[in-house]
């Protein structure tokens, strides 16, 4: 006990990797439902469907096989979900925020069904924000991801003109054609050459 009868202050730990299990129970095989899911899409939600998909990248550019990737974007019209289970304009079926874990799929990827989103101001690009949580992190990590197929938005984005030019490229997903449809492709590396740019909150 501290001076005054109270604990100490309870040390730092890593949020990993049990979290996923929990976050995402159904994606590891648990006979629970996820409260959120992968899939941000609905019979009624507008907007061109999407994939994005990438892997969660160690120092030694090998996947985490445990990591869970949290995403937050607004609809196709750039409007931000205002309340559970609503797009931005209250329109059924979008959420606007999903979660996927790492540790079921065979490359240790993340995979989200969404729609491409739309600016959420005049000046800014479309993007997704994207949260982080690993093994050996004490705190999970912000970032984006811009679309590469948006090069004049993208170059108007005030906080990507924040990003060194040599570096906007960690926060951009490349759009590959596929039979399933459009997936933009995206690894977030944690640390080492390529590093991924995070933000401050």
């Amino acid at each position: 006990m501290a001076d005054g009868g109270f604990p100490g202050q309870t040390p730092s730990q890593t949020v990993g990797p049990f979290f996923a299990y929990g976050l995402v129970p159904g994606q590891y095989g648990y006979p629970l439902p996820d409260p959120v899911g992968a899939d941000l899409t609905g019979s009624d939600v507008a907007g061109p469907r999407i994939w994005l998909t990438g892997r969660v990248l160690d120092a030694d550019g090998a996947p985490v096989d445990d990591a869970l990737v949290e995403i937050w974007q607004a609809d196709a019209d750039g409007r931000l979900p205002t309340r559970a289970g609503l797009g931005g304009g209250n329109r059924p079926g979008f959420r606007g925020f999903g979660r996927c874990g790492t540790g079921t799929d065979p490359e240790s990827r993340f995979v989200f069904r969404t729609v491409k989103p739309g600016a959420v101001a005049a000046g800014a690009a479309p993007h997704v924000s994207l949260v982080v949580f690993a093994r050996g992190l004490l705190n999970h990590l912000f970032t984006r991801v811009y679309f590469a197929d948006e090069a004049a938005a993208n170059a108007a984005d005030p906080v990507l003109a924040q990003v060194p030019a040599d570096r906007r490229e960690t926060l951009t997903a490349e759009r590959q054609e596929t039979p399933d449809g459009a997936v933009y492709r995206h690894d977030i590396r944690l640390q080492g050459p390529g590093e991924t740019v995070f933000f401050d909150l």
